[in-house]
């Protein structure tokens, strides 16, 4: 089931909220946790019932582990400390197998067969395996979990709070990457069972503002990427320049609108989900921007792998090396291709660059002083260019279409595609613009298409420049020019929510 969708806006979310706080109100505590997750197998078993199988397999193998690690904590803790440590042990390592493997199998396999293929000329069979929803998420949110746990860092739950933590719908199939501390004791604690207005009004604001990005943004310069991407070979210098562009705008308005929406969702449950976009584009260097870009992502790898291999205590080129192997695993949890892997290690390179000091941005405080110092404005461009460079490796179908991208750039030719991929844009708000033109001018209807690419490219600059629907949502008070605001937008998307299209994060 998607957000954007009719569906989940006025059936299942309306019925959801119904039964969640009116099961609280008459102090059925449990059951509305048993209700909720019941719904959020629903919201996840929609789009194909046999993925239920797979999330429920993995909950139940999970939560098994973690009581067998509390029966074993209780039982030999005292008595035996050398043979506690060793099943903790014995219990991480099956945790890793079982989680790591489940996300290899269902999204790993085929490419590991098929460069083995490749590399010794061998023909074992590709399996074309169907990659369950969410599967990176809900494995993330568990290995943390079940890491923490045999390092005696968290506790074991009770079945239902567990469920209730893995399945929560607005974060399941897209993120963030939800961690158990920060979920289960808001889960418990009955304060948040009752109806609040102040956190309800955030939730919508943020829902409604993150669905605004998804349909009436990234949604029109998908038509713009797609058709572009699919014509690499054929792009000229400028039409190469507005693709990336309309790309570069258009995953950050898809998935950071996809986490304002679950933020929203959360807060209409009074549960608060940690924040994963914070303006990443304003961000003058890529160490910065990472620190802004889904944040949950690269907290869980700071935790569970930066830090175990040494993190920055082990010298400088230790360090380097800790935080290539973060991002290049960041490659790969993005997709089971070489271009993902090439892109998350340009992504290391450039952070390692960073972390290097030589370069720094004036007026910044630094831990410690770079050698050289550039303005902020430049800094920003840097960054803002260099991320949108690697996103050639990011989107392309393979490594042939990343690299002939560069080879557009950097050709200084043009052909007069832009005009072609403008027209793309054929969307309902510009039909009578379009029409008008066509009859009283027809030789400016494609002048009038690259004007309203244009527009959208400059509107989504002036969007990225100004506070984040988060700031929005929490600053100042619920006036009615803020209402009248949301509810325009809100409107504007129902009306476009008949062209319902997939969260890119999705696919990863």
């Amino acid at each position: 089931m998607l957000f954007n969708s009719y569906l989940f806006i006025f059936i299942f979310l309306p019925f959801t909220l119904l039964g969640w706080y009116g099961l609280n109100h008459y102090k059925r505590y449990e059951l509305a946790k048993v209700f909720l997750a019941g719904m959020s197998l629903w919201f996840y078993g929609y789009f194909n019932v046999y993925y239920l199988a797979i999330i429920i397999t993995s909950i139940l193998f999970n939560y098994f582990l973690s009581w067998l690690l509390t029966f074993a904590q209780a039982n030999f803790a005292q008595a035996n400390y050398a043979r506690t440590k060793l099943l903790n042990r014995i219990g991480l390592f099956a945790g890793l197998i079982f989680n790591l493997g489940l996300l290899f199998y269902f999204k790993y396999y085929d490419f590991f067969i098929e460069n083995l293929n490749l590399a010794f000329h061998a023909d074992f069979m590709l399996k074309h395996i169907l990659l369950p929803l969410g599967i990176s998420f809900f494995t993330f949110q568990q290995l943390s979990f079940i890491i923490d746990r045999c390092l005696l860092r968290a506790e074991h739950y009770s079945f239902v709070n567990y469920v209730t933590f893995v399945t929560f719908f607005p974060q399941l199939v897209a993120g963030p990457i939800v961690l158990y501390k920060e979920m289960i004791p808001q889960f418990e604690d009955t304060a948040n069972r009752k109806l609040n207005a102040h956190n309800f009004s955030q939730g919508i604001i943020l829902f409604v503002l993150g669905l605004g990005k998804k349909i009436l943004l990234a949604d029109v310069l998908a038509l713009v990427v797609n058709y572009g991407f699919a014509q690499t070979f054929s792009l000229d210098t400028p039409s190469t320049v507005l693709v990336i562009l309309a790309y570069t705008f258009e995953i950050y308005f898809d998935f950071s609108g996809y986490s304002d929406m679950a933020m929203g969702l959360g807060r209409m449950f009074n549960i608060i989900l940690p924040v994963n976009f914070n303006s990443p584009y304003l961000a003058c260097s890529v160490k910065e921007l990472w620190q802004r870009w889904h944040i949950t992502l690269s907290r869980f790898f700071v935790t569970y792998v930066y830090i175990p291999l040494g993190g920055s205590k082990k010298g400088k080129m230790r360090t380097i090396l800790n935080t290539i192997i973060i991002f290049f695993l960041s490659g790969l949890w993005h997709g089971a291709a070489w271009t993902y892997i090439a892109w998350g290690t340009m992504q290391g390179l450039l952070v390692v660059w960073d972390n290097l000091g030589i370069v720094g941005i004036r007026g910044r405080e630094e831990k410690h002083p770079a050698r050289f110092h550039i303005p902020a404005w430049l800094g920003w461009l840097l960054t803002f260019s260099f991320f949108n460079l690697s996103l050639f490796f990011f989107r392309s179908q393979s490594m042939a279409g990343a690299i002939q991208m560069f080879r557009n750039l950097g050709a200084f030719n043009y052909t007069g595609k832009m005009f072609e991929i403008a027209k793309t844009l054929d969307i309902p708000e510009f039909y009578v613009i379009k029409e008008a033109l066509g009859i009283l001018a027809p030789q400016l209807v494609g002048y009038a298409y690259l004007g309203l690419l244009l527009l959208y490219l400059g509107l989504s600059f002036f969007m990225i420049t100004r506070k984040n629907v988060l700031e929005i949502a929490e600053s100042g008070k619920l006036t009615s020019t803020k209402c009248w605001a949301v509810a325009l937008v809100f409107l504007w998307c129902v009306v476009s929510l008949s062209q319902v299209s997939t969260f890119l994060y999705f696919n990863f």
